[in-house]
């Protein structure tokens, strides 16, 4: 009899340790990184048995939706701006703010040798759309406008401009020829070390102010074993080689 009581304690004891285990962290997600946040999902489920749940859009948009109750536990944002203000307003956990990535502009077309390797394509303006991403909600599209200011080409250029909601609708309005050209993150179309599709030009840091991207745990991920164990993930050398694999610098 006692073997018997043995042997289902120790199933009860692997079943408990199991289910302390395996939980689910609703993360919100900047749609530059969608890509990668797939890859991380997948290799952080097979590291630690939990599961992502992952919502993909504007930092500006999920800061509203946190501020209205949204049930996120992690936000990893396109900016350093928005994980701060959170914190400071007491919507998340002071001290888990880190950057884990920092962002790279790119002016992409899907059509080969459309867009040069300097950008004069912008002063030269032979063409009728530029996508860019609502730059009052994300971080890449007021990046774009940074760097169009600088050139001294913005005032020529934002009649041409078609803005969308995020960086994840400004890369569709390229693709699917809405647009002829448009600023979007690198991360989108950079495949092993290179741009895959189309021509690109990858626009030099000092167009731009820094895009720093930071996490951090929300309130309602507070002490939840998930949050924390995904933001130690996201330090670590599986997710900084899935990063930096997209473009991103560390």
């Amino acid at each position: 009899m006692k073997p018997i009581i043995k042997l289902s304690l120790a199933f009860a004891l692997i079943a408990a340790a199991v289910g302390a285990r395996a939980d689910e962290v609703q993360v919100a997600v900047a749609a530059n990184f969608t890509a990668p946040m797939k890859e991380i999902a997948e290799a952080f489920a097979k590291a630690t048995n939990h599961k992502v749940v992952a919502a993909f859009g504007s930092t500006g948009k999920f800061y509203s939706q946190i501020q209205n109750g949204a049930p996120f536990e992690v936000l990893l944002a396109a900016d350093a701006e928005t994980p701060a203000k959170l914190e400071k307003e007491g919507s998340a956990v002071a001290g888990s703010r880190f950057t884990y990535a920092i962002g790279k502009l790119v002016l992409w077309s899907a059509k080969p040798d459309f867009v040069d390797q300097k950008g004069k394509v912008l002063k030269q303006g032979k063409f009728e759309h530029l996508s860019i991403a609502n730059p009052k909600l994300a971080p890449y599209g007021a990046a774009g406008v940074e760097a169009m200011k600088k050139l001294e080409v913005f005032g020529a250029l934002e009649p041409k401009l078609v803005q969308a909601d995020n960086i994840a609708q400004a890369f569709q309005f390229v693709q699917s020829g809405n647009a002829e050209l448009g600023f979007i993150a690198l991360s989108q179309v950079y495949k092993e070390g290179k741009v895959a599709d189309g021509s690109a030009w990858i626009v030099p840091a000092k167009l731009y102010s820094p895009i720093l991207q930071d996490a951090v745990i929300l309130a309602k991920g507070k002490d939840k074993p998930a949050a924390i164990a995904l933001l130690d993930f996201l330090k670590g050398e599986k997710a900084r080689a899935i990063i930096t694999s997209y473009g991103y610098g560390l």
